[in-house]
């Protein structure tokens, strides 16, 4: 099956497919093992902005609930956009769910969990899906909303072992589907930055679960499908943990810039630091 038999002919610029329907299951074992090792103050640490462990998880729930169809989103409000109507839905649902103990919420979170793990292993990735606004594309290919919802999950509990003190989850296998997602939103980041047609910008992430993309000017848009050829017009090397912070702006473009090896055209190089494959 293709895209082409789904209605979905105009996404090759996406590049490669990826395949993140089998990492639902052994990320929900994952996500459980840390919740059930909390100590109870665990889950009033700050995990990031002013949401606690304990918030994170019970955002994970609602995100669970609404991919399987559980509605307990309202309309949007007057003039509302949306990332703001996501914003807002979103701290109301964790808002409701505050009082929950951890326990009920592990048991809400594995039960909620292993459905919507089974249902994405079936999924059909070729398929229309929800658009994801970061890569410009709506409606998306199912393979890559897919992958998008992998690497929501992955980054909140990347949040939680933060805030109880433990590193990045270096599992490679994991990391790896994450930041193939995230750079699918180069094209996009670039989509105001002028260059000849064949310019090639590549964003490399070095470490064992890294890699490198290339993006490349083409006469309607940039695109992730063509083929790599000689030098690159500009290329930016970060280390992996370096790329996943930035994509979900856990880090700053400066930042990132900072520890950066460029190059070619600086700017270019410094257009491709303003990925950001979030909703932000």
């Amino acid at each position: 099956m293709s895209p082409e038999s789904n209605g979905l002919s105009g996404t090759s610029w996406l590049g490669s497919p990826i395949d993140a329907r089998a990492l639902f299951g052994p990320e929900l074992r994952s996500l459980l093992d840390t919740l059930r090792g909390l100590t109870p103050s665990d889950w009033s640490r700050t995990a990031t902005g002013h949401w606690t462990v304990h918030a994170v998880a019970a955002h994970l729930l609602g995100d669970y609930y609404g991919r399987l169809g559980h509605d307990y989103r309202d309309g949007f409000a007057d003039g509302e956009t949306v990332e703001a109507f996501i914003h807002r839905t979103n701290q109301e649902w964790v808002d409701l769910h505050s009082d929950d103990s951890p326990a009920s919420l592990i048991d809400a979170l594995a039960a909620a969990g292993t459905l919507l793990a089974q249902r994405f292993a079936t999924a059909n990735p070729y398929a229309a899906a929800l658009g994801v606004s970061w890569a410009g594309v709506d409606p998306a290919p199912a393979w890559l909303d897919i992958a998008r919802e992998f690497t929501e999950h992955w980054t909140h509990r990347q949040q939680i072992r933060h805030a109880i003190g433990r590193n990045t989850d270096p599992e490679p296998r994991a990391l790896t589907v994450v930041l193939d997602t995230f750079m699918r939103a180069l094209p996009h980041t670039l989509r105001r930055t002028s260059a000849p047609i064949g310019a090639q910008v590549q964003m490399i992430a070095k470490g064992p679960a890294g890699g490198t993309w290339t993006a490349t000017a083409t006469a309607d848009r940039w695109s992730l499908a063509e083929a790599p050829s000689g030098r690159p017009t500009a290329a930016v090397s970060l280390d992996t943990e370096t790329v996943w912070r930035l994509s979900t702006r856990n880090l700053d473009p400066a930042d990132a810039l900072s520890r950066a090896h460029m190059q070619g055209d600086r700017r270019l190089a410094e257009a491709a630091c303003q990925i950001v494959s979030i909703i932000y």
